[in-house]
Protein backbone atom coordinates (compact mmCIF):
# COMPACT_ATOMS: atom_id res chain seq x y z
CA UNK A 1 0.00 0.00 0.00
CA UNK A 2 1.17 3.27 -0.39
CA UNK A 3 0.76 7.19 1.37
CA UNK A 4 0.69 10.06 -0.71
CA UNK A 5 0.96 13.71 0.78
CA UNK A 6 1.78 16.68 -1.08
CA UNK A 7 2.04 19.77 1.62
CA UNK A 8 4.01 23.32 0.52
CA UNK A 9 6.43 22.63 3.38
CA UNK A 10 7.81 19.27 2.36
CA UNK A 11 7.67 20.78 -1.23
CA UNK A 12 9.75 23.97 0.08
CA UNK A 13 12.14 22.02 2.11
CA UNK A 14 13.02 19.66 -0.65
CA UNK A 15 13.44 22.40 -3.38
CA UNK A 16 10.79 20.54 -5.22
CA UNK A 17 7.94 23.14 -6.17
CA UNK A 18 5.96 20.45 -8.47
CA UNK A 19 6.36 17.02 -7.06
CA UNK A 20 4.26 14.92 -4.76
CA UNK A 21 5.62 12.92 -1.59
CA UNK A 22 4.70 8.92 -1.65
CA UNK A 23 4.56 7.39 1.69
CA UNK A 24 4.29 3.49 1.85
CA UNK A 25 3.26 2.98 5.40
CA UNK A 26 2.34 -0.36 7.03
CA UNK A 27 2.04 -2.00 10.54
CA UNK A 28 0.82 -4.79 12.29
CA UNK A 29 -2.34 -5.31 9.93
CA UNK A 30 -2.76 -1.59 9.10
CA UNK A 31 -2.40 -0.50 5.46
CA UNK A 32 -2.78 3.20 4.07
CA UNK A 33 -2.97 4.94 0.93
CA UNK A 34 -3.45 8.44 1.18
CA UNK A 35 -3.05 10.95 -2.05
CA UNK A 36 -3.53 14.79 -0.89
CA UNK A 37 -5.07 15.43 -3.89
CA UNK A 38 -7.01 13.58 -6.28
CA UNK A 39 -7.71 13.70 -10.13
CA UNK A 40 -10.66 16.48 -9.04
CA UNK A 41 -8.18 18.46 -6.66
CA UNK A 42 -9.47 16.55 -3.54
CA UNK A 43 -7.43 14.28 -1.14
CA UNK A 44 -8.09 10.43 -1.16
CA UNK A 45 -7.03 7.97 1.09
CA UNK A 46 -7.23 4.42 1.30
CA UNK A 47 -7.40 2.67 5.18
CA UNK A 48 -7.29 -0.95 4.97
CA UNK A 49 -6.98 -2.75 9.01
CA UNK A 50 -7.64 -6.33 9.44
CA UNK A 51 -11.33 -5.94 9.58
CA UNK A 52 -12.08 -3.51 6.86
CA UNK A 53 -11.09 -1.44 3.64
CA UNK A 54 -12.39 1.89 3.85
CA UNK A 55 -12.35 4.85 1.11
CA UNK A 56 -12.45 9.01 1.70
CA UNK A 57 -12.27 12.44 0.51
CA UNK A 58 -12.29 15.32 0.52
CA UNK A 59 -13.61 16.87 3.29
CA UNK A 60 -13.92 12.93 4.79
CA UNK A 61 -10.08 13.67 5.49
CA UNK A 62 -8.52 16.11 7.97
CA UNK A 63 -5.31 17.50 8.44
CA UNK A 64 -3.17 19.69 10.47
CA UNK A 65 0.43 20.64 10.37
CA UNK A 66 2.26 20.71 13.80
CA UNK A 67 5.31 20.88 15.22
CA UNK A 68 5.32 16.59 15.58
CA UNK A 69 4.42 16.38 12.30
CA UNK A 70 1.11 16.59 9.34
CA UNK A 71 -1.66 14.91 11.20
CA UNK A 72 -3.93 12.94 8.95
CA UNK A 73 -6.96 12.32 10.53
CA UNK A 74 -10.50 10.09 9.17
CA UNK A 75 -13.15 8.83 11.14
CA UNK A 76 -13.55 4.73 10.97
CA UNK A 77 -16.74 4.08 12.19
CA UNK A 78 -19.48 6.36 13.39
CA UNK A 79 -22.31 4.93 15.79
CA UNK A 80 -25.48 7.10 16.69
CA UNK A 81 -26.03 6.46 19.97
CA UNK A 82 -22.40 5.55 21.73
CA UNK A 83 -19.49 7.16 19.66
CA UNK A 84 -17.01 6.66 16.67
CA UNK A 85 -13.53 5.99 16.31
CA UNK A 86 -10.76 7.34 14.15
CA UNK A 87 -7.20 7.00 12.88
CA UNK A 88 -4.72 10.20 13.00
CA UNK A 89 -1.43 9.08 10.91
CA UNK A 90 1.73 11.53 11.84
CA UNK A 91 3.56 11.91 9.07
CA UNK A 92 7.17 13.49 9.64
CA UNK A 93 9.32 15.80 7.61
CA UNK A 94 11.99 14.77 5.91
CA UNK A 95 14.71 16.47 4.22
CA UNK A 96 15.68 14.83 0.70
CA UNK A 97 18.90 13.83 -0.54
CA UNK A 98 19.93 13.27 -4.09
CA UNK A 99 18.22 10.06 -4.42
CA UNK A 100 14.78 11.36 -3.77
CA UNK A 101 13.65 8.65 -0.94
CA UNK A 102 14.37 7.77 2.84
CA UNK A 103 12.80 5.43 5.19
CA UNK A 104 10.58 6.43 7.94
CA UNK A 105 9.47 5.25 11.35
CA UNK A 106 6.29 6.96 12.68
CA UNK A 107 3.23 5.62 14.62
CA UNK A 108 -0.93 6.01 14.19
CA UNK A 109 -3.23 6.35 16.51
CA UNK A 110 -6.81 4.65 16.34
CA UNK A 111 -9.02 6.48 19.52
CA UNK A 112 -12.37 5.25 20.38
CA UNK A 113 -14.61 8.25 21.40
CA UNK A 114 -17.06 6.91 23.74
CA UNK A 115 -20.11 8.61 24.90
CA UNK A 116 -23.91 7.71 25.53
CA UNK A 117 -26.92 9.89 23.01
CA UNK A 118 -29.60 8.99 26.04
CA UNK A 119 -28.96 8.63 29.94
CA UNK A 120 -26.64 10.04 31.89
CA UNK A 121 -22.79 11.60 30.53
CA UNK A 122 -20.04 8.61 30.80
CA UNK A 123 -18.14 9.11 34.22
CA UNK A 124 -13.92 9.35 33.41
CA UNK A 125 -11.93 9.04 30.23
CA UNK A 126 -14.04 9.08 27.51
CA UNK A 127 -10.85 8.53 25.11
CA UNK A 128 -9.11 5.38 24.01
CA UNK A 129 -6.21 4.93 22.52
CA UNK A 130 -4.42 2.58 20.60
CA UNK A 131 -0.62 2.89 18.89
CA UNK A 132 0.55 1.27 15.96
CA UNK A 133 4.17 1.53 14.88
CA UNK A 134 4.12 2.05 11.11
CA UNK A 135 7.02 2.29 8.66
CA UNK A 136 7.92 2.63 5.37
CA UNK A 137 9.12 4.96 2.61
CA UNK A 138 8.86 8.55 1.15
CA UNK A 139 9.37 9.07 -2.32
CA UNK A 140 9.50 12.06 -4.08
CA UNK A 141 7.38 11.83 -7.27
CA UNK A 142 7.37 14.70 -9.72
CA UNK A 143 4.14 15.82 -11.68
Amino acid sequence: MMLLVLTVAHAQNAGLARSLHRYTLSGRDLHLTYLSSGPNGKPRLQYCDAVQTLQFTGDEIRTATLEVGTLVTITTAMTIDSGYTSFTVVLPQLNFGPLKEAPIKTFGVTTVHRFLAVGPPLQGQTDLYTVTELSGTETVVPF
